[in-house]
């Protein structure tokens, strides 16, 4: 069974900057698209960034201020959040699903290409 964990939530100002971590466990059936989500409340979760190798897939509204990217063994995917916004608040889930295709479905909602999750971190950007 796939394992995938979180970390690296918190509370920041408006501005301000942070890192969230996703470690990976137990996959060992070759290469494996992985992605986070977010998921504010009251609203549907939404896809934010996929990575394959290299980022495929970018919301808008995080283009120039997130950046995804994964370990040389790809165990651990991370997310570099920058200039974070109020409404950047959510709780935030790692994905992952076998193969290439599921970067091509980030914004279906709901998010149905990706197997595995974690349980998610939140993140509280305050004004």
């Amino acid at each position: 069974q796939v394992q995938l964990m979180e970390s690296g939530g918190g509370s920041v100002q408006a501005g301000g900057s942070l890192r969230l971590s996703c470690a990976i466990s137990k996959y060992t059936s070759g290469s494996v698209s992985m992605a986070w989500f977010r998921q504010a409340p009251g609203k549907e979760r939404e896809g934010v960034a996929c990575i394959y190798g290299y980022p495929l897939y970018y919301a808008d509204s995080v283009k120039g201020r997130f950046t995804i990217s994964q370990d040389s063994a790809k165990n651990t995917l991370f997310l570099q959040m920058n200039t974070l916004k109020p409404e950047d608040t959510g709780m935030y889930y790692c994905a992952a699903n076998p193969g290439i295709g599921s970067c091509w479905t980030m914004t279906l909602k709901p998010p149905t290409g990706f197997a595995y999750w974690g349980q998610g971190t939140q993140v509280t950007v305050s004004s």
